[in-house]
């Protein structure tokens, strides 16, 4: 199973920062223009206002109403809350303000999992295990508390203070600490590591203002490692701004190559070209896609593919070919506008066809399940007008995503609607958690991520996760041999995680990955 959303996806709401995670977009923000209360719509809102036989709050009906009217345009504009804003750019800032903890809501009471580099709770000495008890004058354990809650408690603007109770094992006192929040850094780099001799791996989430220079910082380290080859991994990534995509993808080519180009209603083409001073043009590349990577993750894989800058490998990419800029409002909300379309140096939009339905929208992932795109390449049909070439000589498609150069299909070993379940209610996750939990002390002894592996495995438990599933009441079954090898990797995975870090997490994860496994045997 190599779908990373699917195994990923309970963990990181579990382990939601003390900041929102959201799809990112495209934006820019522009001074709103003064507009005159003529239209019909703000008429109405004015006899509403005026008329009607209720108090109104209109600013709140507004609120209401307008993804109704933003559905009507196209799916990536929209309307976008004072309240939801702030958590929708976080990560394509690259921080947010808050205590700098990663943490799980576990038996009622407020786990920490991780403490960030860097971040204010790691300079008060705060630990991975420790039990948030207390938030100021408030008891937070045995109450109810959910994720959200917590984040609205921990999260703050920087310089402001929150005092934690702590309740850490084997220490009897409650432990008081005052924290000054600040800025936590969010990483759009998840990891990058060796993956074979001569070959690096990065992978990356976002892209994000950050996003180069961590990539450039990660690409030093690979280099003195004796890096010559290098894969990037753009599966599931949603996007983010065109410019880091653009300064990316000038890392790669020559002085003059044709980045990509983007062109409005009432604006000409604009063509972002590379400066030819990047400091990657001489490493073979390739390029992991899939049907989650959408807008600027499709910006740097057209470029790349182009200009015959590298090998393309995985699915048929999401199709999101639009701009956006974001207007702000007297209020601070935030009208998203889809401003103009970008091509890829051959010409192509990859924007997907959009019928005026969102639900119609939403479901094409689906539907390609449904038609066999996942499985065989071949299931895909383009128009002959969708046709373009290379300045390599190469055919591609716009309309609807990148399709890749070498084919990988999704993994069709089947599964069983136990183990699925298993999965998907992250019962071995929070098994992995709670082995940490009890082993912390003994596993931050072990020498390297193969040594805490190795205990893992011998310490593996199946009575322990069936034990587990049925506390959940996940309906009894038993695992094939197969699903009881990846649920005792998952759980390996989770507890490296835990101790180590993301990177060593992934070091085991992407091991048997047909993709990656696809894109060394094609650099070698």
């Amino acid at each position: 199973m190599n779908n990373k959303l699917r195994i990923l996806l309970p963990v990181l709401l579990a382990l939601a920062f003390a900041g929102g995670m959201l799809l990112q977009r495209q934006f820019t923000t522009v001074p709103r223009k003064g507009i005159q209360p003529t239209s019909k719509i703000e008429e109405i809102l004015h006899l509403i206002r005026d008329k009607y036989v209720e108090n109104i709050h209109i600013d709140t009906l507004c609120d209401n109403l307008m993804p109704q009217l933003f559905e009507q345009l196209d799916p990536h504009s929209s309307y976008i809350t004072t309240d939801n804003y702030r958590e929708m750019i976080d990560p394509i800032l690259g921080s947010f303000d808050g205590i700098g903890v990663q943490f799980l809501i576990q038996k009622d009471t407020i786990v920490i999992v991780q403490v960030l580099h860097g971040g204010p709770s790691e300079k008060l000495d705060i630990h991975a295990g420790d039990r948030i008890v207390k938030v100021n004058d408030s008891i937070v354990a045995g109450v109810g508390i959910t994720n959200e809650k917590t984040i609205k408690l921990l999260k703050g603007p920087r310089g402001t203070k929150v005092t934690v109770g702590i309740k850490r094992i084997n220490v009897p006192e409650l432990l008081s600490f005052e924290i000054t929040r600040d800025a936590i850094p969010i990483t759009s780099v998840e990891t990058a590591y060796m993956i074979d001799e001569g070959i690096g791996y990065i992978a990356i989430d976002c892209f994000s203002q950050t996003t180069q220079n961590e990539f450039l910082s990660a690409i030093t380290e690979l280099k003195n490692s004796g890096m010559k080859k290098l894969i990037i991994d753009l599966r599931d990534n949603g996007g983010g701004l065109l410019y880091t995509a653009i300064d990316l993808a000038n890392e790669f080519l020559s002085q003059g190559d044709t980045i990509v180009f983007t062109k409005g209603k009432n604006e000409p083409a604009e063509y972002f070209t590379a400066e030819g001073n990047g400091t990657c043009k001489n490493i073979e590349l390739a390029i992991l896609i899939n049907e989650y990577s959408a807008s600027a993750s499709e910006i740097f894989a057209g470029a790349m593919q182009d200009n015959g800058r590298g090998t393309v490998i995985g699915r048929r990419s999401y199709g999101k070919g639009v701009v956006n800029e974001d207007f702000v409002l007297r209020d601070s909300s935030v009208v998203r506008l889809s401003t103009k379309k970008f091509y890829t140096p051959s010409g192509r939009c990859i924007q997907k066809p959009y019928n005026g339905k969102l639900s119609d929208y939403d479901r094409e992932l689906v539907e390609r399940y449904f038609h066999g795109e996942m499985y065989d390449a071949d299931s895909v049909h383009f128009p002959d007008s969708l046709k373009f070439t290379t300045r390599t000589g190469k055919t591609v498609y716009g309309g609807g995503g990148i399709m890749p150069d070498v084919f990988v299909a999704v993994d069709t070993t089947a599964y069983s609607q136990f183990f699925q379940d298993i999965t998907n209610k992250s019962i071995v996750y929070n098994y992995a958690f709670e082995f940490t939990d009890n082993h912390r002390e003994l596993l931050t002894k072990q020498k390297d991520a193969q040594a805490i592996q190795e205990f893992c495995n011998k310490m593996f438990s199946l009575d322990k996760l069936y034990k587990d599933t049925e506390k959940q009441n996940i309906k009894k079954g038993k695992l094939s041999h197969s699903e009881v090898e990846w649920e005792q990797k998952l759980f390996c995975c989770y507890v490296i995680r835990n101790i180590l870090g993301d990177k060593y997490f992934y070091e085991l994860y992407n091991t048997n990955d047909n993709t990656i496994l696809k894109a060394i045997e094609i650099l070698k």
